[in-house]
């Protein structure tokens, strides 16, 4: 597969995947306010980790969401980088 084309998979694949992430930590924050059943921690993280961080990080800064709890402020992030790290690696790796 060349190149840019590989990139523009990828990219599409982690804004659709932050997209959603951010969508949920909205909904989730609603949900808080409303005291309704909320979104689990387990399920941000996993979509967090499947290529969602950036929406993670940006979620938490728009809704003011999980902004208190050490697990999203080091994880968000944390997984963010390692989104990008495979990211690259993947690219790398098709450069071979």
């Amino acid at each position: 597969m060349d190149e840019k084309t590989l990139f523009t998979i990828i990219i599409t694949y982690l804004g659709i995947m932050s997209l959603i992430l951010f969508l949920m930590m909205g909904i989730d924050k609603a949900k808080a306010k409303q005291g309704a059943r909320r979104i689990s921690e387990k399920s941000l993280f996993t979509v967090a980790a499947l290529g969602g961080g950036i929406g993670g990080v940006l979620g938490m800064k728009v809704f003011h969401h999980k902004t208190l709890h050490t697990s999203f402020k080091l994880g968000m992030p944390a997984l963010t980088v390692l989104n990008f790290g495979i990211a690259f690696l993947i690219m790398w790796l098709n450069q071979s």
